[in-house]
């Protein structure tokens, strides 16, 4: 059956733009005016240390207009996602998208210019009252004072900072472009096309042939540019330890870390508590091997279901249900706003030709977020439906409680309101569901969650991490060391499957090692998420999950997340977690070796 176009979509399924602006002519005049505002600002430079009063005015006028542009843009955007192909929003975007640029090269002057206030005089005027809505800005500048360099020096790196990008940008020519992937024998006899995305697709498959042959093909077109692909992270690699040596950090997760005033020892305490953890995921491997019927178990074997798809048709109203019963413990204002989101067209719900693919939640500060899904009545669709409605009402309380220069949170608090409804959703399940092989669907989803959320990115933090200390220490990245430490990982991490040579350059596909030090935060907002989930389902924590929600980022995250009960600098909230990941896996293995 053909796909619908854009024009054939019910309205009550798709967003309401005119909360953003009535009309296109509207959105023209937005543009002009933010347009006009960005004029204003480099008349500005050089005034922010004249006084709290002069400094107030300064930032009031950049983030007034980095709220207008981001408004401006924000419609394009959301408009060009429902229609890609539509001219009329593809030219809006590119508009909008220079306008952010112009944005970005007017402002460029503020951080700088407060850093050159001398640090006695920087902290007195941010005790001025008329900076407090400032402050946290203000402390957050001054504390990278000590590895920020002169004047002349940041201009030469912000210089850098495009050729910086060369390896990622190499990476994704290569991978996503200039690679192509012979086809395979699909389930039934014929060829299929292998793509990136068919590859997620035959991994899963019930036939191990297809998901052997998928594997080999896949990895197999790696394999013949491996050295490429090590040389592009290498370079990489590189770049981020240049930085690191150039303003003085002690190891480049140092950095990374940094930016959200994070200790390096919460990093290590993740790998340490998953460490600890390998024996339950050694069951999980047994559990599968054995239910799958499998003399060994390889790598390819990881994705495939355990639980052939139980009878579980979703429709998108009914999802809608299973949100507000799985949510309400967190009480009627939550209820209320999903009732919103339902019924005032935040949400565009089906999939039409050209709309953007996936899912993802996207906050308008001034009005609310609006949410993107292309939903096909799966259990899968109401879990991500739930995850996407999690980030649009961390987004908007948080846009109703802060104003704009704090109202966005950062990355490493951004998947826990997200992960924090799934858990609520598949405790709900669990909670209502008698028949055995629906419990045992609803498990095996939940710990695959797990295994691939926090162990899986706990091992890629471990390999980036490694790799970034070998080449600080001065060893080459090649191919053979890249694989070697992943090979080690691996055997490490999956103990009890058949890891062979070409699972050892899985790393090489990996588009998020060009962001290093990133992956982890997958790991702890997951553990964090069912933590905070425990903690509102048998301690009375909703009030100050809620509380957590409404900060958006006027403090640091792990300061933020202390609000709902989690602390990150100790072990305690990563352990609770995984033993919650014990006691499922427990649940499944009676379920599917010992069926009633």
């Amino acid at each position: 059956m053909a796909l619908q176009s854009r024009a054939e979509a019910q309205e009550r399924f798709t967003w309401n733009f005119t909360d953003i602006y009535p009309s296109d002519a509207a959105w023209e005049e937005a543009c002009a005016a933010a347009g006009r505002e960005l004029e204003e600002i480099p008349a500005l430079a050089g005034t922010l240390g004249e006084s709290p009063e002069r400094m107030k005015a300064a930032l009031d006028a950049v983030y007034a207009a980095q709220e207008h542009v981001e408004r401006v843009y924000l419609y394009a955007m959301l408009r060009k996602n429902t229609d890609n192909g539509d001219p009329t929003y593809q030219s809006l975007a590119g508009r909008a998208t220079n306008l952010l640029v112009r944005l970005s090269t007017v402002c460029a002057f503020v951080q700088p210019e407060i850093l050159s206030i001398p640090q006695e005089r920087l902290r007195e005027m941010m005790q001025s009252p008329s900076l407090a809505g400032y402050r946290h800005m203000l402390e957050d500048a001054d504390r990278s004072r000590d590895y920020t360099l002169d004047g002349k020096s940041e201009k030469l790196l912000a210089m850098l900072s495009d050729a910086a990008g060369t390896a990622s940008e190499c990476f994704d020519m290569l991978s996503e472009v200039d690679m192509t992937f012979p086809d395979i024998t699909g389930e039934d006899g014929r060829p299929a096309a292998l793509t990136h995305g068919t590859f997620g697709v035959f991994r899963e498959s019930g036939d191990q042939r297809v998901r052997r042959e998928a594997f080999e093909v896949y990895f197999g077109e790696y394999k013949k540019y491996i050295h490429t692909f090590a040389a592009m992270y290498a370079g990489s690699v590189k770049t981020d330890n240049f930085y690191t040596r150039v303003r003085g950090y002690a190891s480049s997760c140092e950095r990374a870390l940094f930016a959200d005033n994070a200790p390096v020892g919460v990093y290590d305490g993740l790998i340490r508590s998953v460490h600890a953890a390998l024996p339950t995921m050694r069951r999980y491997l047994a559990l599968r091997r054995r239910v799958l019927g499998l003399d060994e178990l390889n790598m390819y074997d990881l994705y495939c279901p355990m639980v052939p798809g139980a009878d579980m048709k979703i429709p998108y109203g009914q999802a809608q249900e299973l949100v507000r019963r799985a949510t309400a413990p967190l009480g009627a204002e939550y209820a209320a706003l999903l009732d919103r989101a339902f019924g005032e067209r935040w949400i565009d719900v089906y999939e039409n030709r050209g709309k953007t693919t996936g899912a993802y939640s996207c906050g308008v500060y001034g009005v609310h977020p609006y949410v993107l899904l292309n939903y096909t009545d799966t259990l899968d669709d109401a879990f991500t439906l739930a995850h996407e409605l999690g980030h649009a009402m961390h987004s908007y309380l948080s846009d109703r409680a802060q104003d704009y220069p704090n109202h966005d949170y950062r990355i490493l608090v951004a998947e826990v309101a997200s992960t924090v409804n799934e858990v609520l959703l598949s405790e709900y399940l669990l909670s209502v569901e008698t028949d055995p092989h629906r419990r045992a669907y609803i498990l095996n989803h939940f710990l695959e969650g797990f295994r691939t959320t926090v162990f899986r990115q706990t091992l890629f933090a471990e390999f980036e991490r490694e790799a970034h200390d070998l080449e600080m220490q001065g060893t080459p990245l090649t191919a053979e060391v890249l694989c070697g430490i992943y090979r080690r990982l691996n055997q490490q991490y999956y103990e009890g499957a058949v890891v062979n040579e070409l699972q050892d350059i899985e790393w090489a596909r990996i588009p998020h090692f060009y962001n290093a030090f990133y992956v982890w935060k997958y790991a702890t907002g997951f553990c964090s998420a069912v933590s905070i989930a425990d903690r509102i389902l048998h301690r009375g924590g909703a009030a100050d999950y809620l509380r957590f929600l409404s900060t958006g980022g006027s403090d640091y995250p792990l300061e933020e997340l202390k609000i709902a009960g989690v602390d990150l600098t100790r072990p305690d909230t990563v352990d609770a977690a995984l033993g919650v990941f014990d006691r499922a896996l427990g649940e499944l293995e009676t379920l599917l070796d010992h069926p009633a």
